[in-house]
């Protein structure tokens, strides 16, 4: 529950966190003896950061980096649907989890907690709460990237971390993360695709050109990746990536 309220003080404008309550109908006379009823703008934008809360968890968490290199193994592997779909995504969900909670711990102590409590106004809470999720973007963010957008965009004047707009901050990180992604997942292809072309050499050399090698080549795969327990060495590695 932490989290999602976490994610949801990051989302919200100071518009939303104007008022203490947040009203959802205004019932006002018309002058005729009826009555009108106006939708509260507080609700309308809490509920536009609810929709916007499934592309904040993909694009400014490790999701993006977890979930490339989990389909990536799967196709190395040659399981087809296996995992599932359904099954990565979960993986890479609470992996995410694991991995920034840290960060949204800290968010919710020095900016959302503070917030409900009255403590902070709006605009120093959303200030707050950007600091940890800014630190662990700009370390996942390569330089080479930051300055790519920063041309594109016209910024002349970043010379520290602390000049990094978070518009632009966005783009670079996934970028960076689409790169590491790829990096992660080339270094966990080539074993897999060795096994293949043993096999391939091997049925050719036999003249068994009409059975598949994917065929014969699975089970190795499969006994290969078991044996070195691949499940926990990618999972902590993906883990360990970000804070290296």
């Amino acid at each position: 529950m932490k989290f999602w309220l976490t994610l949801i003080g990051l989302l919200l404008a100071p518009a939303a966190f104007a008022a203490p309550g947040l009203d959802a109908v205004t019932v006002n006379p018309d002058g005729q003896g009826g009555q009108t009823y106006t939708l509260s703008i507080q609700v309308l934008l809490f509920m536009t950061a609810l929709s916007l809360l499934p592309a904040a968890l993909i694009m400014m968490t490790s999701f993006t980096r977890i979930v490339i290199v989990l389909s990536i193994l799967r196709q190395a592997l040659g399981t087809a649907q296996t995992p599932s779909n359904q099954i990565l995504v979960g993986l890479a969900l609470f992996l995410t989890f694991f991995i920034m909670s840290p960060v949204f711990s800290e968010v919710y102590e020095t900016a959302v907690a503070p917030y409900l409590a009255e403590q902070l106004p709006a605009d120093q809470a959303l200030a707050a709460a950007e600091k940890p999720v800014r630190q662990f973007m700009l370390a996942q963010t390569r330089d080479d990237d930051i300055a790519l957008f920063a041309r594109i965009a016209g910024y002349e004047n970043i010379q520290t971390e602390a000049d990094v707009p978070f518009s632009l901050l966005m783009p670079a990180f996934a970028t960076s993360e689409l790169k590491t992604a790829f990096q992660i997942g080339f270094l966990l292809f080539i074993p897999f695709l060795v096994i293949d072309l043993v096999v391939a050499s091997v049925l050719m050399s036999m003249g068994m050109m009409m059975l598949s090698p994917l065929i014969v080549s699975l089970p190795f795969k499969i006994m290969l990746f078991v044996l070195v327990d691949g499940w926990a060495m990618v999972m902590g590695t993906l883990a360990t990536s970000f804070y290296v």
